[in-house]
């Protein structure tokens, strides 16, 4: 009888997600070598043997993965999203190859090794820097997320070129204030029309009496971004598409 109480109590300690705490977690992991921090979100609302959805979100400027997972974390709980949100090497922005797509890959892939992902629902979120590195690993990586979501920023007139560089046109959401500073509604327009052209699903949200802050209204915009990416997954297995930095 004490030995079946046992094996009863190391399953329940050792079963994922169902028995999963809700608190967001400090993680590290090492990828070309170096050490990195990701947080981590994983509901207790997870339903044992379902996959679940995962949204890697990347922060802004001098900013840390915590302080989008924190944003989400109730909304994921509701929906039963796993989040992860990792720290760029340079906390004041976001750089290939150092960041990704290879370390961005190398989280995922660990996460589903230890949580029921479903591989074909795994999603980008970025704001404002970490908007600008979601745009370009979206296209970098079009046949590894299923869809990706902005707060606050758009390409550059070099990064444009990613656009014809996409092997799936990748589901798009962005969201932007009619206020503001940094990522005006003209240049995010531009970007927004450009990948229409090419055919891709673009749905652009400009927030009327809005600046480029993001928290205080974080739960609306979150809502907006999951509301949208929920709608797409892959159609087949995920590719991944290794780059060689050394041409």
């Amino acid at each position: 009888m004490k030995l079946h109480i046992l094996l009863i109590t190391v399953f329940l300690l050792t079963a994922s997600p169902v028995f999963a705490k809700d608190e967001i977690t400090k993680e590290l992991m090492t990828s070309g070598g170096k050490p990195r921090v990701y947080y981590l979100y994983v509901p207790s609302t997870l339903k044992a043997g379902t996959a679940s959805p995962l949204i890697v979100m990347l922060h802004g400027s001098n900013r840390t993965g915590v302080t989008l997972v924190e944003k989400w974390k109730d909304l994921a709980k509701k929906e039963g999203i796993i989040l992860a949100g990792p720290d760029a090497i340079d906390l004041r922005g976001w750089g290939s190859p150092q960041d990704g797509p290879e370390f961005l890959h190398e989280l995922v892939e660990q996460l589903k090794s230890k949580y029921t992902v479903n591989s074909k629902r795994v999603y980008l979120f970025g704001h404002s820097a970490g908007a600008i590195f979601t745009l370009q690993m979206s296209l970098m990586e079009s046949q590894y997320f299923a869809a990706a979501a902005i707060h606050a920023g758009a390409l550059t007139r070099d990064d444009l070129q990613l656009i014809d560089m996409a092997k799936r046109k990748i589901p798009i959401s962005m969201q932007v204030g009619d206020s503001d500073q940094y990522f005006p509604v003209k240049i995010v327009r531009q970007t927004s029309d450009a990948l229409k052209t090419a055919g891709f699903n673009v749905e652009l949200t400009e927030i009327p009496n809005h600046d480029h802050w993001y928290y205080d209204q974080a739960a609306k915009f979150n809502q907006t971004a999951w509301d949208f990416l929920k709608k797409f997954e892959l159609d087949v297995d995920p590719k991944y598409q290794k780059y060689n930095w050394n041409d």
